[in-house]
Formats: structure tokens, C-alpha cells, sequence
């Protein structure tokens, strides 16, 4: 019988994966859908003429006359046409690298995290039981006697850590 907060550790891992699949492939799936409606849309001539008009503005402002210093933009192009159409594959990939990486990372702190919370809830035990039977009677003596041992040399440690102090 599976324990309800083992299923419910599963419902959530399978769900944060689900979310991080969904944040890894939706953004460029959509991105790629609307890609040629804004392509389409940026070149216009109305496009074209909004840029070139902004550039004229941004020529007439640097100088020491306008309120900023402005820089002309070199492109006769607007940004965005030339981002998607000559940039838009790169921004694609690091889109997908990055949400990859950090989204898997965080899946695992998620799934650590998860782990950890079963163990305190009482799911899952810490370490798994000791064996019990006649076999483990000598290892149990040997472990009680290196504690002892252990607790030996503590003590004499201890003691030379007084007398070199003195």
C-alpha cells in the first residue's frame, strides 16, 4: 500500500516537472507561431517610417541642444525585425540552455527538498533497519567497543591539549 504522502510526493514532482517542461518548450513554440505575423508587420513601410522618423529625432537630440545626450542608432532597420529575423535560432537555444539548466537545477532542489520532507514526516525511513539476528551480536560488540576506544582517545587528546596549553 503506498502511503499518502508518498503519493502525494509523487503528484508534486510529476506536476513541478510538468511546469518546468511547459516553461522550457511553451515560450518558443509561441514565439515560433507569432514569429511571421510580426515579421510581416515590421516590414510595412508604416514600420519602417516610424524608425526612420525616431532615428531622425535621435539625431536631432544629440547634440548639446535636446534635454539627453542620445545616441543615433546605426541600424537603419528596426531592432526588432533584425532580431527575429537574423538572431531569433540563438535566442531560441538560450532560451531552451538556460530555462534547461536552472529549471533542472531547481527540479532537484524541489526533489531533495521533498525527499527530505518525507523522511521527517515518517515515510521513508532515514537509514534503512538493522539487521537483527544472531549474526549481528559480534559486529554490535566490535561497534561498542570501538566507541569505548574512541572515547579512550578522546580523553587522552584532551589531556595532552591541557598539558600543552600549560
Amino acid at each position: 500500500m503506498v502511503h499518502r504522502p508518498a503519493r502525494l510526493q509523487s503528484f508534486a514532482m510529476a506536476a513541478i516537472v510538468a511546469v518546468w517542461l511547459a516553461t522550457l518548450v511553451l515560450p518558443p513554440v509561441i514565439l515560433l507561431r507569432v514569429r511571421e505575423g510580426w515579421l510581416a508587420e515590421l516590414n510595412r513601410p508604416e514600420a519602417q517610417a516610424h524608425w526612420d522618423e525616431f532615428r531622425r529625432d535621435m539625431r536631432q537630440q544629440s547634440g548639446r541642444d535636446g534635454p539627453v545626450q542620445r545616441k543615433v542608432r546605426k541600424s537603419v532597420e528596426p531592432p526588432a525585425r533584425v532580431w527575429l529575423r537574423d538572431f531569433f535560432l540563438m535566442a531560441v537555444v538560450a532560451w531552451v540552455l538556460f530555462a534547461g539548466v536552472l529549471g533542472g537545477f531547481f527540479c532537484l532542489l524541489v526533489a531533495g527538498v521533498l525527499r527530505g520532507a518525507s523522511r521527517v514526516i515518517g515515510n521513508e525511513p532515514e537509514h534503512p533497519p538493522a539487521p537483527t539476528g544472531p549474526e549481528t551480536e559480534p559486529r554490535d560488540r566490535s561497534l561498542a567497543q570501538d566507541q569505548s576506544r574512541r572515547q579512550h582517545d578522546d580523553d587522552k587528546q584532551h589531556q595532552r591539549d591541557g598539558d600543552d596549553a600549560q
